[in-house]
């Protein structure tokens, strides 16, 4: 029938096709002409209404009506004739939009800008999801780095003074989006080797002091058992202690008794009293982060240098809302923000120590273990001491016998470890430690302290650097017991050899390099043996 009317039942009839159809019928479905439908075809000035059925109105769009996606889903997966070019997913199954299959895409990729220690940036795309650890272990390949799980991503506010390590499960997508528009944050990427101290040597990062009420209430547990049974199950001991607090709106600094519990972060208002009427709640730190104050003097004016700072998740920029406190000394703080870690992360941080250690007991290579050749799988140790040579079976024995020839083969290197002729001193063989990554030139004092802060005050963490006093000499800097110390490493000549030494000649080095080899050995005259080095890298 011509007219509007005809056009009318047209698309009627087109609605009742695609309702009986199916799937099948939804599959053939494409999107109208731009010139309009049937009835603006027919030349009609309008649809009249039809009780029997509705119109089907069929938009110009990619995407389906949502009451025909339930059966778009039931239909056979379409081949992709070009798996070359498949989707990101790399999947050789065509996934149509309009069709509604396949599992949802994630976010949209993000651009994450690192930092070096130098000042260098690098921008690297990564997904939503993607955590600290991800982005280390990523920045570790690009830079060819040694590879161990000290490498740590540091969020720093510097306009705050403001900087704290990323846990290795965080989200640095969600981090980032946490930052103000247009304020001076970033990512560095550095090593920190106070990241796990606390399940190492967890005894001496909790002092006794500090948890007192714990031994108290655990008298038949010594203070190192009872700090490992806190941290095998994931929970925080009761620290107390003294903290200077900051006035709200003031730059007054008060000082008050504070206690960490399973509830929260409490202060005493009456001396050191733990009547509930006089503790205060003082902050939620499940929902703030805590942070390292770098220039406490210079911008908040703090009593001492071993500031921190609770900053709630709300507070976005600005100094307004920061909750800052101030310790007496170094080991009082780590101890503070270990407990605070622990509050808030518990048995996830656990975790991360646990897949840590898991990675680095791992091979080198990726993928499957290789295959050893023939001639590997033939090796057998032998015993040539004798006037004929003998297949040692024992395996006791064949250890024993490799230690003797790695024991031999010392002697015969010797020549390595002897004092250099005359004639060998070159400017080559005197420089050869500039190539090692523990050695870092004219920095001067106090920038070599603050390099060894920044990584961790953890003891034998050490870097070696020309003297500023003796133009022919070098310092050895080495922190123990979160403190530096310097010790002077004098160059010295006899009968034509040069040596070097930091005990006026009692002990003697060929060079650098044999000084450090040796301290990480022996401890020597040293408080403790060498480590780590502090080493920066290049992105």
């Amino acid at each position: 029938i011509p007219g509007p009317a005809g056009g009318c039942r047209d698309a009627a009839g087109a609605a009742d096709n695609a309702m009986e159809g199916g799937a099948q019928q939804s599959s053939l479905w494409e999107p109208p002409e731009q010139d309009g439908g049937p009835g603006e075809r027919d030349g009609g000035e309008g649809l009249p209404e039809v009780k029997r059925s509705q119109p089907l109105f069929i938009h110009g769009s990619s995407r389906p009506p949502p009451q025909e996606e339930p059966r778009a889903s039931s239909l056979p997966s379409i081949p992709n004739p070009f798996p070359e070019l498949c989707s990101p997913s790399n999947s050789p199954i065509l996934s149509s939009p309009t069709l509604g299959q396949g599992p949802p895409r994630e976010g949209t990729s993000h651009v994450v800008k690192v930092f070096g220690e130098d000042g260098a940036c690098r921008s690297l795309e990564v997904s939503a999801g993607t955590t600290a650890r991800q982005l280390c272990e990523t920045l570790v390949r690009r830079t060819r780095a040694l590879h161990d799980h000290s490498w740590a991503l540091v969020e720093l506010h510097q306009h705050l003074a403001l900087e704290r390590c990323l846990e290795d499960h965080e989200s640095v997508v969600e981090v980032q989006s946490s930052w103000a528009p247009g304020a001076d944050s970033r990512f560095v990427f550095r090593k920190n080797f106070a990241k796990y101290e606390l399940f190492k040597s967890n005894a001496s990062l909790f002092p006794e002091v500090m948890v007192s009420s714990c031994l108290e209430a655990n008298k038949s547990m010594a203070h190192s058992e009872l700090i490992q049974n806190f941290l095998n199950s994931g929970s925080c001991p009761e620290v107390q202690g003294f903290l200077q607090l900051r006035e709200a709106g003031r730059k007054v600094w008060k000082r008050f008794h504070f206690s960490l519990r399973r509830s929260g972060l409490y202060y005493s208002t009456k001396g050191t009293s733990k009547d509930p009427r006089h503790l205060q709640y003082f902050a939620d730190l499940t929902e703030s982060n805590i942070y390292y104050v770098t220039q406490g003097k210079k911008l908040y004016g703090t009593p001492t240098e071993f500031g921190f700072c609770i900053k709630p998740h709300k507070v976005r920029s600005g100094v307004k809302g920061l909750k800052l406190l101030c310790s007496e000394d170094e080991q009082s703080r780590s101890c503070w923000m270990a407990a605070f870690r622990l509050f808030k992360y518990g048995m996830q941080l656990y975790r991360n120590y646990q897949q840590a250690q898991a990675r680095l007991s791992q091979p080198p290579w990726i993928g499957p273990t290789p295959l050893r050749s023939v001639s590997d799988n033939a090796l057998v140790a032998m015993d040539f001491s004798g006037c004929t040579g003998r297949v040692i079976e024992n395996p006791n024995e064949v250890l024993t016998a490799a230690l003797e020839e790695a024991q031999a083969w010392r002697k015969k290197t010797t020549h390595r470890y002897s004092l250099p002729a005359a004639c060998h001193s070159s400017p080559l063989s005197a420089a050869i430690h500039r190539t090692q990554p523990w050695f870092h030139g004219r920095i001067s004092r106090e920038d070599t302290q603050q390099l060894i802060s920044r990584q961790g005050l953890v003891d034998g963490v050490f870097l070696v650097r020309e003297s500023q006093r003796n133009p022919k000499g070098f310092v050895l800097s080495l922190c123990h017991l979160q403190r530096i110390k310097h010790y002077l490493i004098l160059p010295s000549e006899e009968e034509g050899r040069l040596y070097f030494t930091m005990d006026d000649g009692q002990t003697r080095f060929a060079d650098l390099i044999q000084l450090v080899e040796f301290h990480q050995i022996n401890r020597g005259i040293l408080p403790c043996k060498l480590r780590h080095y502090c080493t920066c890298v290049a992105l």
